[in-house]
């Protein structure tokens, strides 16, 4: 039978030597402590509402501005971004949460076989994502005047690069991960067997630089100088309004860029240090390992307030999708109002006698309306013509024949046509 080494997730506070050798694997964290068992999934809950609402708003704005006008690359990363977030909100935290909250692994088999593969997964493609942002964004920075014209297939096609190749490189997470029977109940363990020992030496040392320090490194990167650009082009760029947009899109980047990296970071401290202990090596504490799991999980809860927070077309558009959306609401309280006088009148063909006596009804209040104002008001327009003063003269003097040939404003209408004029 072949010989394994397991890789376990679970931690316990026992000094042996078996348990030095207990590896992380992003499965199932073994909580004694019934606060913690409360308090974490709580706090995990609060972080998937909030995330999930924040994304859900950036994804509606996107989509919104999408309708209106031609997709652009920056926008459809900024999508990208925000899908990866829910899918982590979605399908991987509440699983999380209900982990710890179980005195063992009560989630299946198929859940330990993904979820470390499918939270590696969102993470590596919001990593190059990122990078693919950062190079948009430097390319806008260098010329905001032109227009970067890119087809929605081409985009299309990154984006789903992007995600391929971030499904493909965490495979080991979900090729080795297992159920392994540990006291009374189940853990969520990584099996590697003997013969991918020489693999996974190399793996473990290749894959953070792939997934982490070289996507965020190149980013850092183009953001920089997107930035230096920003700030050396002063004043004297003819379009100030497009040069403002570029800097705040950069300083958006920048923060975005920054904040990601810094809250990762803790996580892949605890996954070297995990994956690159010795024998005989100390094991993470296991609140360290926790709290970087929660805070990586709280970066798809600021990405979004970020975006919306200092983009002012996100503001804009997310004040229009409100509007939009209560107009939406309010729109069926007010049509059965309007639409009533329509829809009785629609009922009746227009040459029935239901229309016909409703027309003579109408007809017949016009009428009796008319008299009775027009004696409240013996002096309003309706009782009374209007005429002017030198009009009504002109007509009086034209009627009576009193004026003279030389007095006669339109002389060539009393002339004889036989009597020329004098030259």
């Amino acid at each position: 039978m072949e010989k394994l080494a397991i890789r376990v997730s679970n931690f316990s506070t026992t000094n042996s030597s078996t348990d030095k050798q207990r590896y992380f694997a992003g499965g199932h964290q073994h909580l004694d402590s019934k606060e913690w068992k409360v308090l974490l999934p709580a706090v995990l809950s609060v972080i998937c509402v909030l995330g999930s609402a924040g994304n859900l708003t950036v994804i509606g704005v996107l989509i919104s501005s999408a309708r209106k006008g031609k997709p652009s690359l920056i926008n459809s990363l900024i999508l990208n971004l925000s899908i990866a977030d829910v899918l982590i909100l979605a399908f991987a935290v509440p699983f999380k949460a209900a982990a710890y909250a179980k005195a063992s692994w009560t989630l299946g088999w198929f859940v330990c076989k993904t979820s470390d593969w499918f939270i590696q997964s969102c993470m590596a493609a919001k990593s190059f994502t990122i990078t693919i942002l950062a190079k948009a964004c430097f390319m806008y920075v260098s010329n905001p005047t032109k227009q970067i014209n890119i087809k929605n297939k081409t985009i299309l096609a990154v984006m789903l690069t992007s995600w391929i190749l971030a499904c493909i490189l965490p495979l080991p997470a979900w090729l080795f991960a297992t159920l392994k029977h540990e006291g009374s109940g189940l853990v969520c363990v990584q099996a590697i067997p003997l013969s991918a020992q020489d693999f996974m030496s190399v793996y473990v040392k290749l894959y953070p630089f792939v997934i982490f320090w070289a996507p965020l490194s190149f980013a850092f990167i183009y953001v920089w100088r997107s930035y230096g650009r920003c700030q050396r082009r002063g004043t004297k760029t003819q379009n100030l309004r497009t040069q403002i947009r570029s800097r705040k899109l950069t300083v958006m980047l920048l923060s975005t860029t920054a904040t990601f990296t810094l809250m990762w970071l803790p996580e892949w401290v605890s996954w070297v240090w995990v994956n690159h202990i010795m024998e005989n090596g100390p094991a993470p504490p296991l609140f360290f390992v926790i709290s970087a799991q929660v805070i990586m999980f709280a970066i798809s809860l600021l990405n979004p307030l970020i975006i919306l927070s200092m983009s002012e077309e996100f503001r804009e558009g997310y004040k229009g999708l409100g509007t939009r959306l209560i107009l939406k609401k309010q729109k069926p309280d007010s049509e059965p109002q309007e639409t009533q006088v329509e829809n009785s009148s629609a009922e009746a063909p227009p040459n029935s006698d239901h229309s016909q006596d409703e027309q003579t009804k109408f007809n017949q209040n016009q009428q009796q309306e008319e008299p009775s104002s027009s004696k409240e008001n013996p002096d309003s327009p309706i009782n009374k013509d209007i005429i002017l003063p030198d009009v009504e003269q002109f007509w009086h003097e034209r009627e009576a024949e009193s004026t003279t040939q030389e007095n006669d404003p339109i002389p060539w209408e009393n002339q004889d046509p036989k009597i020329q004029q004098p030259k």
